[in-house]
């Protein structure tokens, strides 16, 4: 198939063309960045953006499945971005007759008191679903992988604060993934026609917390921590303590650490290993893996 990976050059996204050109597939590269980026020989690669129409022409000529990637946390109005991109991108897919597409998105637990981050991802699911085309929505929570800015945050707190004081949702219940599992559940849909116009959830085998992640982190690096959650810490007062502790952007942490109140666990009528079947990475293994490639 002649695949189109839309925001090519992200954290997933150059994982992405990867393993989908190893599959065997023909791989577009899309992001206003692509003439610059080193993608594997035989990588196409089309550079505009989604923020000037006039850079789309052709974009989704002759594609068969294109996966979107793009989400835009570090603008002040990145929901607005979000939704504009999503319907520019919906109107090339449909008029070139792309047939399926491929929507990455996040858990959030029981769609009630969404953080903005969060409404933002629904949202753009809404966009996409009118589209001309067959959808398929994967979910996940924390990604676990070097250049993750989710997995960073937690990384950045265990090298610098050896006793936390930490917000109370350090205990709410999460289901990472490592980026080589939620890349194999990428590629691994479009072999499985029961995806198409579906909504799954994509997780490691096992639930945790984000303290309980921050444990494991630093002991995978020799060290010991200690964690005191406190109740008077809200998240907006917990993403300008994130100013203090780590280096990821404030514009993308602060979106990210707002999403931390809301439990996000794979639901089980909606868990994507039940169709899609891989051999999925222990928490712990994904940990090492990311910390060795950082």
């Amino acid at each position: 198939m002649r695949v189109l990976v839309v925001g090519a050059t992200g954290f997933v996204g150059g994982r992405l063309v990867e393993a989908l050109q190893s599959a065997g597939h023909d791989v577009v590269a899309f992001s206003r960045s692509a003439s610059e980026s080193a993608f594997p020989e035989g990588v196409e690669t089309f550079e505009g953006d989604l923020g000037d129409p006039a850079t789309l022409e052709g974009l989704c000529d002759d594609i068969d499945v294109a996966y979107y990637l793009i989400h835009s946390l570090t603008a002040k109005n990145f929901a607005e971005l979000d939704r504009t991109y999503a319907r520019r991108f919906r109107e090339q897919a449909s008029a070139a007759g792309v047939d399926r597409v491929v929507y990455l998105s996040g858990i959030s637990g029981d769609e009630r008191n969404l953080s903005p981050h969060l409404a933002s991802r629904r949202e753009v699911e809404s966009v996409l679903e009118s589209g001309d085309f067959d959808l398929t929505v994967l979910r996940a929570a924390i990604i676990i992988g070097a250049g993750s800015a989710s997995f960073r945050i937690v990384d950045d707190l265990t090298d610098r604060l050896p006793v936390m004081t930490v917000p109370k949702w350090v205990r709410t219940p999460c289901q990472p993934i490592g980026i080589d599992d939620a890349v194999a559940y990428l590629v691994g849909v479009l072999d499985v026609d029961e995806t198409r116009n579906g909504i799954y959830d994509i997780g490691a085998p096992t639930v945790w917390s984000y303290e309980s992640l921050l444990q494991l982190t630093a002991k995978e690096k020799g060290k010991r921590i200690l964690i005191v959650p406190v109740p008077v810490m809200s998240p907006g007062l917990s993403s300008h303590w994130l100013r203090l502790t780590t280096d990821v952007q404030y514009a993308i942490a602060r979106p990210l650490v707002e999403s931390m109140r809301n439990p996000v666990t794979v639901a089980p009528d909606r868990d994507l290993q039940r169709v899609v079947p891989i051999d999925q990475t222990p928490v712990d293994e994904a940990i090492r893996r990311a910390l060795a490639d950082t």
